[in-house]
């Protein structure tokens, strides 16, 4: 074989592994950079440059030789204090953003920093916690202490023990106060959830009292099991199995106080929710796919989505975490999908069993039971330009969120969601025929109904002089030709 062969072969080699798809990954983890996707008008799905990838991984090393059974929930404060819920050591751990570790919460102490001790005098401790909440507006730590079924109240700055919230006398129905989810609204209302409750949301007044169940969460319905009800008697309808409300499994607060919650029940109608002061689902989906997380399930090709978790910002963006495939969602206000990535699998940067997501500024912060960590998810380029964009369009800045947008079209040239978002930076400042072409290439037939609308109505306003001139000349000229026709008698006898 001849150099000038041999040359053409090493050529082509080289070209062939420069082509080949790659997934680099440091020794830490922190070179892992997550796949994404979206789905298009019609489901197909359709690659995208990764919106996030691993900066860092929070273990058992960062938390000064203590044990870690596992990673239940994780909440963080505005001050980047990050929050890990171990219910198998009974155990809160606060650490600062780095992952240093700042506290290791068991025994409680009250504000002289004695050793806090219950109405009977026993030492409060916590027993198989799942969930906690930051209440930034009083400045407190919310742990849902499920083992003990109450709820304890700790000071955010010294994580002093403030009250204990136990089961309200004036409680009522069969859901038992084993509190796993919490949050608090800005009217300081407590809303709790008990997994495996059909009653709905446990809402509490401020002071602990009972104030009644919150929150729809509709069952779909199976239109045979509805027609063979309908023609049973009252007898044979008794011995039916019945129906009971799917139960909620997470639920956190966005930016405006409205109570938004998830749930991974197959038997619901709906997956994520928004509630406004009734407890109705007020989400919005203006998107071309519904907020269902994985849509494969509706062609049959895989099991649907079991969202765990829900993190929102305060620009309305959420991210949802699915147990079922280790996927994380990313959902702007309008509900349109802008990302999705990660996997379940061994590889560093993979999940076994998600548990809890948080937002860190514009950071993701995930915990994960199996593997007892939390990965800190920092955005990409690309990334950052999707958060930025819809930041600045929520907070009404136009020029500002077109700006991010184009730049998220640069770096892929197929985001349906970016030429979306150009197109409703145009629609609001009513550039209605801009907006429909940016429509048109994001493939987003609702906005673009919108933005049609609007140009229909700016043409007929445009143009109403000439039609109503067209339109008397119209009537002008059938009155004259009627006159003339009856001067000239044109009625037949």
């Amino acid at each position: 074989m001849n150099k000038k062969i041999k040359r053409i072969i090493s050529i082509t080699f080289v070209f062939i592994l420069l082509m080949l798809p790659v997934r680099v990954s440091a020794s830490d983890g922190s070179s892992y950079v997550y796949d994404g996707y979206i789905y298009d008008l019609w489901g197909n799905v359709k690659e995208s440059p990764a919106t996030f990838q691993l900066e860092r991984v929070i273990d058992v090393n960062n938390l000064g030789g203590s044990r870690l059974g596992s990673v239940d929930d994780v909440c963080t404060s505005l001050d980047g204090r990050i929050f890990l819920v171990d219910s198998t050591e009974s155990r809160v751990f606060a650490l600062d953003q780095d992952g240093v570790l700042l506290a290791n919460l068991k025994l409680m102490r009250n504000a002289e920093n004695k050793i806090a001790l219950d109405e009977a005098g026993n030492q409060i401790m916590l027993t198989a916690p799942e969930g906690i909440f930051v209440h930034e507006k009083n400045r407190e730590l919310y742990i849902a202490d499920t083992g003990a079924q109450r709820i304890l109240v700790l000071d955010l700055d010294n994580y002093s023990l403030k009250r204990i919230i136990n089961q309200p006398e004036n409680m009522t129905g069969a859901t038992q106060f084993k509190p796993s989810k919490i949050t608090v609204d800005l009217a300081d209302r407590i809303y709790v959830i008990v997994q495996s409750s059909y009653e709905g949301i446990i809402e509490l007044t401020a002071d602990g009292s009972f104030s009644g169940y919150y929150g729809v969460n509709t069952p779909r319905v199976s239109l045979i099991d509805y027609f063979w009800k309908s023609l049973a008697s009252d007898e044979q309808k008794s011995q039916m199995s019945k129906t009971y409300a799917p139960a909620f499994n997470n639920i956190t607060l966005d930016g405006e106080g409205f109570v938004m919650a998830v749930t991974y029940d197959t038997s619901a109608a709906d997956m994520v929710f928004r509630l406004n002061s009734k407890g109705k689902n007020v989400l919005r989906a203006e998107g071309n796919i519904p907020v269902v997380g994985e849509i494969w399930s509706l062609h049959g090709d895989d099991q649907g989505s079991r969202f765990v978790d829900i993190a929102v910002t305060d620009y309305g963006t959420y991210a949802l975490i699915d147990r079922a495939h280790g996927r994380i969602f990313l959902y702007n206000f309008d509900g349109e999908l802008l990302n999705v990535f990660g996997t379940i699998g061994n590889l560093k940067g993979e999940f076994k069993d998600p548990s809890g997501i948080a937002w860190l500024g514009d950071k993701l912060v995930v915990s994960d039971k199996t593997l007892k960590c939390a990965y800190i998810l920092a955005p990409t380029e690309f990334g950052q330009a999707v958060l930025d964009g819809n930041r600045c369009y929520y907070n009404g800045r136009w020029d500002d969120a077109l700006v991010h947008f184009e730049k998220a079209t640069k770096l892929n040239v197929n985001y349906d969601v970016a030429y979306s978002g150009i197109g409703k930076n145009y629609l609001m400042k009513s550039e209605y025929k801009k907006a429909m072409e940016y429509f048109k290439l994001g493939q987003n037939r609702v906005f673009y109904s919108k933005a049609y609308n609007g140009y229909r109505s700016e043409m007929l306003e445009k143009y109403f002089p000439v039609i109503m001139v067209i339109f008397l000349v119209l009537i002008g000229w059938m009155i004259f030709t009627e006159v003339r026709y009856h001067k000239k008698g044109g009625k037949k006898k």
